[in-house]
C-alpha cells in the first residue's frame, strides 16, 4: 500500500491539472454563495427598517425570517456546490482510492449497509434515519474491507410534541475481516466518565453502565485511560485486547483528532470515527491546493484503509474456528 507521502506527492504532481480548473469553479461559487447571502442580509435589513413596530410586536416574526434566510442560504449553497462535489469525487477522490489500490472499488452515493451499524453493538439504539456516501469496498491483502461516511439519528418528541431528530453518529464508519469466529460481543468506547471525573468516581460510573455488558479492566495503564472495555466474555476480550493490539488502538487514538469506538462481533471488527462532519465534501472556503486541505483527504483515505495492515488483520493469528 502507499504510504502517505506517495499519496500526497501523487495528489500534487498527477492530479494537479484537475485541481487548478476545479480551484477556479471554487473560486466562482464561493462569489456566489457571498453574492446570494449578502442580498439576502441586505433584504432583511430593509425590512427591519421600515418594518421596526411589526418587528417589535412579533418578535418571533424576525426569528421566523432569520431561519428561512438560513435555510435559503443553506439550499443555495447544496444547489451551487451538487456538480462540483461530483467532479471533485470523480477527479480526486476515485483516483486517489485507485492509487492505493486498484482493487478497491468505491461508489460516492452508496455507505456502509444499515445491517452492519446495528450488528457492530457500538450503539446502544438503533437509528431511525441512517445515510450516508462514499463508500468504499474491496480486499487488502486478502482481507475484506469497508467503509463509508455515515449519518445516524434518533427521533424524539419534544415538549410541544414535535417530532424532532438527535445525531447518534456522524463520522466514518469502517469494517474489517478479523481472524477470529468470535463467541462473544467486545466493545472498546472512549472512556469519558475517567476522564471526567477520575479513577474512583469514573470506574464506578463505568461499572454501573446497565446500557452495556460487563466492564473489562485491561492492564495496559494508558489504554485504561483512553478506552473503556465491555464484553460478554472477560476472557475472550483480553483475548482479543493482547499487548500488541491495545497499542496498535492506542496509536490509532493519538493519530486522530476525533474519538474512536471498536468492536470485535463475530468474524468482523468495527471502527467508528464520531468526526462530526463529511470526511471527503469539499468545502469552497478552502483551498484545494493548500497542504493542509490536501493532507485531511489524504490521511483519512490512508487509515481507513491501512486498518488492515496497521491492525495486522492479514496476518492469521488465529484460526476461524
Amino acid at each position: 500500500m502507499k504510504n502517505i507521502s506517495q499519496l500526497t506527492n501523487f495528489y500534487y504532481k498527477t492530479l494537479y491539472p484537475d485541481l487548478q480548473e476545479l480551484e477556479k469553479e471554487r473560486k466562482s461559487l464561493r462569489l456566489r454563495i457571498i453574492l446570494v447571502a449578502a442580498f439576502l442580509v441586505f433584504i432583511v435589513f430593509i425590512f427591519i427598517l421600515t418594518a421596526q413596530e411589526v418587528i417589535a410586536n412579533h418578535a418571533q416574526l424576525l426569528l421566523f425570517i432569520g431561519a428561512i434566510c438560513v435555510s435559503v442560504i443553506s439550499y443555495t449553497y447544496s444547489f451551487f456546490t451538487k456538480d462540483y462535489t461530483k467532479k471533485f469525487k470523480d477527479k480526486i477522490i476515485a483516483p486517489l482510492i485507485n492509487r492505493i489500490d486498484p482493487n478497491l472499488k468505491y461508489m460516492k452515493d452508496f455507505h456502509v449497509p444499515y445491517a452492519h451499524f446495528t450488528r457492530s453493538k457500538i450503539f446502544t439504539d438503533t437509528p431511525d434515519l441512517f445515510e450516508g456516501n462514499d463508500y468504499v469496498t474491496g480486499q487488502i491483502d486478502g482481507i475484506n474491507i469497508e467503509f463509508s461516511d455515515i449519518l445516524a439519528k434518533k427521533e424524539y418528541v419534544n415538549s410541544n410534541d414535535d417530532k424532532k431528530y438527535e445525531t447518534m453518529f456522524k463520522g466514518l464508519f469502517i469494517v474489517s475481516e478479523f481472524n477470529k469466529k468470535l463467541k462473544g460481543i467486545t466493545v472498546v468506547l472512549p472512556d469519558t466518565a475517567q476522564n471526567t471525573f477520575g479513577d474512583l468516581l469514573g470506574g464506578w460510573l463505568q461499572s454501573k453502565n446497565l446500557d452495556r455488558n460487563e466492564l473489562v479492566k485491561m492492564d495496559n495503564t494508558a489504554f485504561e485511560k483512553e478506552f473503556v472495555v465491555y464484553s460478554t466474555d472477560q476472557i475472550e476480550a483480553r483475548y482479543i485486547l493482547s499487548h500488541t493490539l491495545m497499542e496498535k488502538l492506542l496509536k490509532f487514538q493519538k493519530g486522530l483528532k476525533h474519538p474512536i469506538s471498536i468492536s470485535f462481533v463475530g468474524g468482523s471488527i468495527y471502527i467508528a470515527v464520531q468526526s462530526n462532519e463529511d470526511q471527503f465534501e469539499p468545502s469552497i472556503f478552502h483551498s484545494l491546493l493548500q497542504h493542509k486541505v490536501a493532507m485531511e483527504y489524504v490521511s483519512t483515505l490512508h487509515f481507513a484503509i491501512g486498518i488492515v495492515e496497521e491492525l495486522k488483520l492479514n496476518q492469521k493469528l488465529w484460526s476461524k474456528s
